[in-house]
């Protein structure tokens, strides 16, 4: 059976049971309020999330919350009108109703196509918060502190930090077109600061999926998030000031992606293209990037943080090939701007809650894998810099320009590893570090599921991934004297 048809039965429980919405009169309202609009939609969601976190031997927070609402929106030509309420009844709905429908006055559209269905199934609808007891939980959080102290006398401080949660949407469209989904999240935290004397260092990691806590609870899952932190911390204890200067750097597969996410992917969007705002506006179909760069944003992957059956306006996601062997061949898009820029859906809406609109935003983006051994691609560098993983970053889209902080660094010496960096930062412009890929690995690996993205205030959860590769020269912002 499609697996919308199944979600549709879940979802009418929750919007359209007892004491919520009549789905009849909703999908009147709904008709009414997008009359004459070119788009629009009701998007309804319930949510149900908790957090735990575990500091100093002490559980230090527990939170539970459970949300509701809708979001109506109509659009018209490039205009937009949106309203939300926590409220699912009817008289919220017409009074959003009323607010919307003032978009469209001196316009007359033709509502656009409705998205076609899917029956792919990316992950499974089980509800995390109630898989596992409370009890347990905090039992989780002990024991990998107990685990984590044990194992390292120069542990000072442990924090631990679980989360879940269980969102369910419906989609509302003109004329009774309706869609759902249920997605499930969760993550768990580690991080550990060892001291020795006086000086302190910190390591951390984090995985997470979209699946209800499952392996989360089973000791070699938890002891290899303890053990990876622990590491980082003791590597970072035994770190050196950080150079200085523009160098070749190499980045580590995996989670170091998000430096491409931020430089580039943003600038790929499509409201920024359609505004003429990004740095890759006007170079469709030019080279802006070495040949053998080859990224994709990827919604369809299984079990991943950044993937959706369908995004938040109901178009199935799908695999949108961006660079192509260093070529700018598509975009991500929503509705209101693949129709405002002729061009095909490729299933990017997205949007945080109920109480915001949807807008092109990234999925899981990728540096798909090259030819060359990453050990070859150390080796072909005599004085750089290795990036193992990366701390926070941001980035100008207009410009391109980008800073980034290396949490895990180390010096590159004659094609080899040497010591330890700290204070390490990568400076640049996306558009320029495309064209310096010099070599590209064949060890392509995804990030282990902790992204959130951040746009026009609006947060999602995200991945991305890709090989280790070498940039022939970037500036590296460092504390060396």
């Amino acid at each position: 059976m499609p697996k919308s048809i199944n979600h549709l039965a879940t979802t009418d429980n929750l919007f359209f049971g007892k004491g919520g919405l009549d789905r009849r009169k909703t999908e009147k309202l709904v008709d009414e309020a997008l009359a004459g609009c070119d788009d629009g939609e009701l998007f309804l969601e319930y949510v149900q999330s908790e957090s735990l976190s575990f500091d100093d031997g002490k559980l230090k927070s527990a939170a539970f919350d459970t949300t509701q609402g809708f979001g109506l929106r109509t659009v018209a030509g490039e205009a937009s009108g949106f309203a939300h309420a926590s409220a699912l009844d009817e008289a919220a709905l017409k009074r959003a109703v009323a607010t919307v429908k003032a978009v469209r006055a001196g316009h007359s559209g033709k509502a656009d196509t409705a998205p076609r269905g899917t029956n792919q199934l990316l992950y499974a609808d089980d509800n995390p918060i109630d898989s596992e007891a409370f009890a347990k939980k905090v039992a989780l959080l002990q024991e990998i502190d107990a685990y984590v102290r044990g194992k390292e006398p120069k542990a000072r401080q442990v924090s631990i930090s679980l989360a879940g949660s269980w969102q369910v949407i419906e989609i509302v469209k003109a004329d009774g077109w309706r869609a759902a989904d249920v997605r499930p999240l969760v993550r768990l935290n580690v991080s550990v600061v060892c001291g020795e004397g006086q000086r302190l260092e910190a390591g951390g990691t984090g995985s997470g999926r979209r699946a209800a806590y499952g392996d989360i609870f089973k000791p070699e899952y938890w002891r290899r998030e303890a053990d990876e932190a622990i590491r980082q911390a003791l590597v970072n204890l035994e770190s050196v000031p950080a150079p200085a200067g523009e160098m070749p750097v190499v980045l580590g597969s995996g989670w170091s992606g998000v430096l491409w996410h931020e430089a580039v992917g943003h600038g790929l969007e499509g409201d920024f293209h359609r505004k003429k705002t990004s740095v890759f506006t006007h170079l469709m179909g030019e080279m802006i990037a070495s040949p053998g760069v080859t990224v994709v944003d990827d919604g369809t992957l299984a079990d991943r943080r950044g993937s959706l059956t369908i995004d938040d306006e109901g178009t199935p996601t799908q695999r949108t090939v961006l660079i192509e062997n260093g070529r700018l061949v598509g975009l991500m898009q929503d509705r209101q701007n693949a129709r405002l820029m002729g061009v095909r859906l490729t299933g990017n809406g997205r949007r945080q809650s109920h109480a915001y609109a949807p807008m092109p935003r990234m999925t899981n983006t990728i540096m798909l894998g090259g030819t060359a051994d990453p050990q070859e691609i150390i080796g072909s560098v005599k004085k750089g810099l290795y990036c193992a993983n990366f701390g926070g970053g941001q980035v100008d889209i207009v410009s391109g320009k980008f800073v980034f902080t290396i949490t895990e660094g180390y010096l590159i010496e004659n094609g080899k590893l040497g010591a330890p960096v700290k204070g390490a930062t990568l400076i640049g412009a996306g558009s320029e570090a495309l064209t310096k890929v010099g070599m590209v690995g064949n060890d392509m690996s995804l990030d282990p599921g902790i992204g959130t993205c951040g746009k026009d205030g609006q947060g999602v959860p995200v991945g991305v991934g890709q090989p280790t590769l070498r940039i022939d020269a970037l500036t590296v912002g460092g504390t060396a004297t």
